[in-house]
């Protein structure tokens, strides 16, 4: 027995000495609008990049980021490769990027408009990378034929993107391309608009895009609002793996602030890979089988085409407890019909799509559109169910709301806009899939009964 407690005492002074030196090993560097490269980083002398903040911290540390306006310049370009301009290169692993306490870090990037280059804000390329609290405005495109620039491009793993605010860009929010484990959480992409490629319709200007690679799993965007971007929300085309969409909002989009309109304009694109005749292999590089989306516990409201829009996607989705409203069509499931190269392009009614519980009021021109049920799971929708949808369902039909402030810890601002009314027949209407629910049942809807 006191051999067993000497062991034991042995392993907690282990543990407690290991743990000791991590924390004592963890160093805390400092950026600031005043800032200087030449410092040392501390918090009474700051540095003036993320660039060389990185190039001093090692993994386990922290990079604070002092709020102020940062205009960034062209000679701060981390690297030109091809057509790409890299402004901050992210390439160590484990460090974190934080905002110093309630303060808000500003990043300009009117002043950079490298000749024929797409601007990349961030490229986030390294892992375990924490990023959280700052704001990206001005990303800038120069290029009038296709294009696109971006706020963060995502090519690394495990990487968290925490309450950015990414407005008033030509550019993309998030992007990503490759890696696994990653969440883009509680940010906000709004005001986006490319106005000088293609003709200025802001064509390749999404809040959110997820075009992942293959093996590029378990990537999930998490209490994000997309809104007033000149084309989609979110936007899931060509993904060669599954995403998760949950607790998102998207509303607005293809539109300009005074409602003038731009591009495609849906509120979450989930999948598909166009309309054309490429063949298949081509843009799918012959992998299968074709991924397919969750999208639960979102909304979407008054985008110009569709809320919920499946894309010609090449096989069916997930739709779990979502709620549109106002919307041209609140739901459009349109699949592509074939893999083959024969029938690629040619459009059909959705198949293989699994909707439960979902919510729709008030589209402008269709409620669900474009879906074969009888190859659907389909289970307790508004559109399945004998219940009626009226103004009087909601607690607030409010529209300010959907741009309340967020929360402290940063979620979704917590109003009744479209929350249902006590006296609703959607209460409880809904089915288990799992999730937590009070009452009887789920209620129909991304929001659940208080």
């Amino acid at each position: 027995m006191l051999l067993i407690r000497m062991i034991m005492k042995y392993r907690i002074l282990l543990v407690f000495i290991f743990l000791n030196s991590f924390l004592l090993s963890a160093k805390e560097f400092y950026v600031a609008p005043q800032g200087n490269d030449a410092n040392d980083g501390t918090l009474a002398k700051p540095l003036e990049t993320i660039k060389r903040a990185q190039e001093l911290a090692s993994s386990g540390d922290v990079v604070y980021i002092r709020g102020g306006h940062y205009t960034m310049k062209e000679e701060q370009i981390a690297q030109k490769k091809g057509i790409w301009a890299y402004v901050t290169k992210l390439d160590k692993s484990g460090i974190s990027y934080l905002a110093y306490q309630n303060e808000i870090p500003v990043f300009d990037y009117k002043n950079i408009k490298p000749k024929d280059c797409r601007v990349i804000a961030f490229m986030i390329q390294g892992d375990k990378i924490h990023i959280k609290g700052i704001e990206v405005v001005g990303v800038q495109v120069t290029i009038q034929k296709h294009t696109q620039s971006e706020c963060f491009e995502v090519r690394g793993s495990n990487n968290t993107l925490e309450q950015l605010k990414m407005h008033d860009n030509m550019a993309i929010g998030v992007y990503m391309l490759s890696g696994s484990n990653n969440l883009i959480l509680n940010c906000d992409a709004y005001n986006n608009w490319d106005s000088v490629s293609e003709g200025g319709k802001g064509g390749n200007t999404d809040g959110f895009g997820c075009h992942l690679q293959k093996g590029s799993i378990n990537n999930v965007l998490r209490g994000c609002r997309a809104w007033f971007n000149s084309d989609d929300g979110f936007d899931l085309i060509s993904n060669a793996e599954p995403v998760v969409i949950e607790n998102c909002w998207a509303f607005y989009n293809g539109y300009s602030s005074g409602f003038i309109g731009r591009a495609d304009g849906n509120g979450f694109k989930a999948g598909g890979y166009g309309k054309g005749n490429r063949p298949y292999n081509d843009i799918l590089g012959n992998y299968t089988p074709i991924p397919r989306n969750t999208i639960r516990f979102c909304l979407a409201v008054k985008n110009k085409q569709s809320g919920f829009y499946a894309n010609h996607h090449l096989e069916g989705n997930y739709w779990y407890n979502n709620t549109a409203y106002l919307n041209k069509r609140n739901y459009n499931m349109v699949n592509c019909l074939a893999l083959n190269p024969t029938d690629f392009g040619t459009d059909g009614p959705g198949w293989n799509h699994e909707m439960v519980n979902n919510l729709g009021f008030e589209a402008t021109s269709a409620e669900l559109t474009d879906i074969d049920k009888s190859r659907c799971v389909l289970k307790n929708n508004y559109f399945d169910l004998k219940v009626s949808v009226t103004k009087a369902d909601f607690l607030s039909l409010d529209e300010k709301l959907l741009i309340a402030p967020r929360q402290a810890d940063g979620s979704l601002p917590n109003t009744d806009f479209l929350k249902l009314a006590h006296a609703s027949d959607l209460i409880d209407a809904g089915v288990n899939i799992g999730f937590p629910f009070k009452g009887k049942a789920p209620d129909l809807g991304c929001f659940e009964k208080e």
